[in-house]
Formats: C-alpha cells, sequence, structure tokens
C-alpha cells in the first residue's frame, strides 16, 4: 500500500474491531454500570475499593473478641439461703416460697426452679435469651429486699450469684504459705485474695475449698451445766446476745441532737468467758471458752502440701479467655504484694480454648494454600494463579469485618465457617476467570475480554451466591440451643459468599483486563494433557449415563437411600466429646466415715 503523500510513511494496518469489542473497549464504549465495566475502566477505584475491605478486616480482627463457642449461655439467676436449723419443710414454707413469689414479679422471667434442703434453700431464675444478666440481678435483689422482712429473723447468708447453681470453675488457684497457719492463711484469702479475683470483670463466684475459719467454740462441760440447773439452751440464748450493738435513742439540746447507741458486744475469748447466764453464774463456770480454726469439711493439696484451693466460676454469657487473662494480671499483682503467700495456677480452661482455635486458624491456613497450590497446578499460569490467590484473603478479611459489625465472636465455629467457605469464595473467582481466559483464547483482547467475559457470568454467580445464602442463612434461624449455637455459623458463611461475590465481579476482572500471557511450562503441557485425558474420559461417560438414564438415578437413589439409613445408626449429641488432657479419679468411702478417713485412704 503506497504512501498517500510523497515523504510520508504509511499507517500500520490494524484489523478493524468487531461491534463486540467496540462496545466492551472502556475508552469508547459508552458508560455502563456494572461491575464489570467498572473495574476496567477504574481500576484503581476497584483496588481501593476492596483494600479498603482488607483494612476493614484487619482492623476488626484486632478488636473482635475471641471465645471459644458462641455466646449461648441462659441469663440465669441463683439466690441462696440459709437458715440453721431449719429443716426441708420449714425451708419450703417459710423461705423458698417467700422468694419465690418476689422473684416471680420480676420481668423477663422465664422459669423458676427451687430446692429446699436441710438448713438451706437455692432458687434458679432463668429469663428471656439475651436479656442483659447485670440488669436481671439488680432487679432480682430489688425484689428480695421488698420481703426481707416476711423472712425469719435468724435466715442469713442470703444471696444472689449471677451463674449457674453447678457452674464450673474456669480457673482454679491454689494459695499456699510455709509461714501462715491454715486459719490466718484463710484469713488472707477471705480478705484480700477472694476480693480481688471477685472484682473481675466476668466473675461470678469465688468459692474456697480447704479453708478453716477461726470460729469461737464454747466446750461446754454437761456435769458442771448440770450442777447449776441449767441446759444448752440457756447458755445459746445467752451467746445469740453477746453481739449486742442497738439503738437507745437520743439527747436533743439546743441545735444539736445526739443519737446514742448500746454497744454491749464481745469479741474476745476473755469476754466471752465472763458474760453472765443467771445469777452470778458465768459462761466460764460452766465451759471453756476459745478461738480456733472450724473443722475442716474438705482439703486440697498441691504437691502433697496442704493449700487453700480458690475456684474462679464465670458469669453466664462472660469470656473465658478475658477471665484467664484477667485473673493472670491478678495474680501477678498479688504474689507481688503478700511475700510469704505463693498463689499457683493449677487449672486454667482457656488454655484448651486458645489451643483449638489456633488449631483450627491453621487449619484455615492450610485450605487457603492447598486452594492456591490446586488452582496454580489446573491453571498452568503463576499470572492466573494471582487473581484468586488476592481475592481470597480479601473475602476473609472482608468477612471477619462482618463478624465485627455483627457483634459475632472470633470462635470455632465461625473459624469453621471461614474454612468452609475458603472453597466456596474461590469458586467465584475461578468462574470469571475461567471465562475471561476463553474470551481472550477466541481473540478478544484483555479489556474486552475481561468485561464480556465477567457479564456473561454475571448472573450466573449472582445465582449461585442468592442460592448458597438461602441454604446458610436459615440454619441461623433454628430454634432453641442449636439455634444460638449455629446462629453465627450461618450469617457468617452467607456474608461470606456474598462478598466473594463482589470481590470476584469487580477486583477479577480489573487484574485480569491488565495481566499479560504467561509461557507454559513442560510440566504445565504435561498437565494439560492429562486434563485433555480426562476431560475424555468424562465425555465418554456422560454419553453412556445419557443413554442409560435409569442408570444414573437408581445410582442417586441408592446413595439417598444409604445415607438415610446410616443417619440413623450414628449417636446423636449437640457437641461432640473433647479430649482437654485431664485426668480426674473419684472415690466414695462408706456410709458414715469422717474426713480423716478419707484422707488416708486418699494419701
Amino acid at each position: 500500500m503506497p504512501p498517500p503523500w510523497p515523504g510520508t510513511r504509511a499507517a500500520p494496518w490494524h484489523r478493524p474491531r468487531t461491534r463486540a469489542e467496540r462496545v466492551a473497549d472502556p475508552t469508547h464504549a459508552p458508560p455502563r454500570a456494572d461491575l464489570p465495566a467498572l473495574g476496567v475502566r477504574r481500576p484503581w477505584l476497584v483496588a481501593v475499593m476492596n483494600l479498603l475491605i482488607a483494612i476493614a478486616g484487619i482492623a476488626a480482627l484486632l478488636a473482635v473478641e475471641v471465645r471459644e463457642l458462641p455466646d449461648v449461655d441462659r441469663p440465669v439467676i441463683n439466690v441462696r439461703a440459709q437458715l440453721p436449723g431449719g429443716s426441708p419443710e420449714t425451708m419450703d414454707a417459710e423461705v423458698t416460697r417467700i422468694l419465690e413469689g418476689a422473684v416471680a414479679r420480676v420481668s423477663g422471667v422465664t422459669d423458676i426452679s427451687s430446692a429446699s434442703e436441710e438448713n438451706s434453700t437455692r432458687i434458679r431464675v432463668e429469663f428471656r435469651p439475651g436479656y442483659d444478666l447485670d440488669r436481671a440481678a439488680t432487679d432480682v435483689r430489688e425484689a428480695i429486699s421488698q420481703v426481707t422482712r416476711e423472712l425469719p429473723d435468724d435466715v442469713e447468708q442470703l444471696a444472689v450469684f449471677k451463674a449457674e447453681e453447678d457452674a464450673q470453675e474456669v480457673v482454679r488457684v491454689a494459695v499456699s504459705s510455709t509461714v501462715y497457719s491454715e486459719e490466718a492463711l484463710t484469713r488472707i484469702v477471705e480478705q484480700n485474695i477472694a476480693p480481688a479475683l471477685l472484682s473481675l470483670p466476668g466473675v461470678a463466684d469465688v468459692p474456697l475449698f480447704g479453708n478453716r475459719e477461726r470460729t469461737l467454740r464454747v466446750i461446754v462441760d454437761p456435769l458442771r451445766l448440770a450442777s447449776y440447773g441449767l441446759t444448752v439452751s440457756d447458755v445459746a440464748a445467752v451467746l445469740r446476745q453477746a453481739p449486742l450493738d442497738v439503738p437507745a435513742g437520743s439527747f436533743r439540746g439546743g441545735d444539736q441532737q445526739l443519737l446514742v447507741r448500746a454497744d454491749a458486744s464481745v469479741v474476745t475469748a476473755e469476754q466471752v468467758a465472763d458474760t453472765i447466764i443467771t445469777g452470778t453464774v458465768r459462761i466460764d463456770d460452766i465451759a471453756d471458752v476459745t478461738f480456733a480454726p472450724a473443722d475442716a469439711e474438705s482439703f486440697v493439696r498441691l504437691d502433697g502440701q496442704r493449700v487453700i484451693g480458690v475456684g474462679v466460676v464465670r458469669q453466664a454469657g462472660s469470656n473465658t479467655i478475658e477471665i484467664a487473662a484477667g485473673v493472670d494480671r491478678a495474680l501477678e499483682r498479688l504474689n507481688a504484694r503478700f511475700d510469704d503467700v505463693t498463689l499457683t495456677k493449677i487449672s486454667d480452661n482457656a488454655i484448651f480454648i486458645r489451643g483449638a482455635v489456633r488449631e483450627v486458624l491453621a487449619s484455615l491456613l492450610l485450605a487457603v494454600l492447598i486452594v492456591v497450590a490446586t488452582i496454580r497446578v489446573f491453571s498452568g499460569s503463576l499470572r492466573l494463579t494471582l487473581v484468586p490467590a488476592v481475592a481470597i484473603p480479601v473475602s476473609l478479611l472482608g468477612t471477619v469485618a462482618a463478624i465485627w459489625l455483627l457483634g459475632f465472636s472470633i470462635n470455632i465455629l465461625t473459624l469453621l465457617a471461614l474454612v468452609l467457605a475458603t472453597g466456596l469464595i474461590v469458586d467465584d473467582a475461578i468462574v470469571v476467570l475461567e471465562n475471561i481466559q476463553r474470551r481472550r483464547r477466541l481473540g478478544l483482547g484483555a479489556n474486552a475480554a475481561a468485561v464480556l467475559g465477567t457479564r456473561q457470568v454475571f448472573f450466573a454467580v449472582v445465582a449461585t451466591t442468592v442460592v448458597l445464602a438461602a441454604v446458610f442463612v436459615p440454619i441461623a434461624f433454628l430454634p432453641g440451643t442449636a439455634g444460638r449455637l449455629f446462629r453465627e455459623f450461618g450469617l457468617v458463611l452467607a456474608v461470606a459468599v456474598a462478598i466473594s461475590s463482589f470481590v470476584a465481579l469487580s477486583l477479577v476482572p480489573a487484574a485480569m483486563a491488565r495481566l499479560g500471557t504467561s509461557k507454559e511450562s513442560a510440566v504445565d503441557r504435561q498437565l494439560h494433557r492429562l486434563g485433555d485425558g480426562l476431560q475424555r474420559f468424562y465425555g465418554r461417560t456422560l454419553g453412556g449415563l445419557l443413554a442409560h438414564p435409569w442408570l444414573a438415578l437408581v445410582a442417586c437413589l441408592a446413595a439417598a437411600g444409604s445415607a438415610g439409613a446410616l443417619y440413623f445408626q450414628h449417636d446423636q449429641e449437640l457437641l461432640p466429646e473433647e479430649d482437654r488432657g485431664e485426668i480426674n479419679v473419684f472415690a466414695r468411702g462408706p456410709d458414715g466415715v469422717g474426713l480423716p478417713y478419707m484422707e488416708r485412704q486418699a494419701n
């Protein structure tokens, strides 16, 4: 073709573009409001949008709560009261019924159960799911305070706890000392250590084991008591009046008013011994008075040494990991405060929880690596592998951001949802990527192939996402404990597939429009030949099944029937049994034996 003018060069000849290429070219095509065209026309905008998703996920990862399982604890309040000498019938009639009537008037209560025993009563109050536990405890305390005057005067230790009656300790601590006696060590634990642990956020109760409180012992001599014509009841009545501290009126004079109290409390053994029973008879005349440790009801040993055990019971809905971290900080402060007292943590449920979470995180990382390696093997191109390798972490981090926004936590079930979502996330990216590659092999340019290839599968990707969400979302609305347990699991999966669709329809075409082609290696060519062979085998198998459709139907029905039959053969439970690496040995002695006998047997 000669040049049009002398001295000029002819322009290079280009193949005329097809209509599809002209429409898809972002520099000439009219604007169209869809993600594929936006990704090709404004790649930096799409890149920044996906980068913001990743940054939000990283920020959420640093702030989201980590726990073993979702919060499925029911709001439960326990009320305890003791009446010395009260029979079960007396406790039920004079204490339990009054307290139950008061608690029943509290709003939000769904269930009340009680147990009246010798000298004590226990009332369990359950509130509707989601009810604030602190508000429930406050309402119960106010209701009980209104009926306190109706209770017998001897009722003591009336307490309200924000935990189940049979709740197990999440952390156990041993307190030992080579200087203090058991009585003195018990006083230190009750006055300093137990309050410090009870003040930690999420702690409901701090029970003590093996403690020996300081008690007043009045050992009555029956012979001397009989010689004065007195009974044990006379002595008990005097002792009940010993801590006398009552108002005695007031004096008014001028602008002042003075309140007067009659304080005749006895606090020492000598004062108790000098207390008059009748006439000139004193307690010292008929009994020996002394302060001594209370009789042991339990004992705790650590490495053969007697210690005092301190348990930490968590509130319903609280986080075990956060409680354990708070206990560690408290033990560090208490060990630095008391030179002659040693606090040792002997068990911690958070250790197992952290290990379980780490195992699931390792499984998630391994799943991502396996998926990326599989894509590399079957795509035959390292450049093409980079696209889903970037899409997977963006989608996962976006899901973590959604977990934080929804108020969920990082737990075993949400991590398992992320592991399961890894395969679903990459599906959309692979579908878009493969269709773009097919368009490029048909001769389209990079931009045109990215836009048209993505548009062709756009509704297929959206339909897949909607179908998966329709499968996972109903899991979140299961009734009962199972529904609360798997609510986060179902919603996290639904959010993950939704975010993956956005990434596949925006980031993948933007990246594919700017990625060039890479050369095939000898290994890739061998894999392609293997893939071609598998494709031919699949074609022959598919042709045979289409020629005999009843064969495929019978095989599917047989598989479904076998699965249904095996379903009823398996044991069914909400959560599987766990091996936490602990061995517990339980022993029961003969009826009537005391603690010294059991201690000898334990030795």
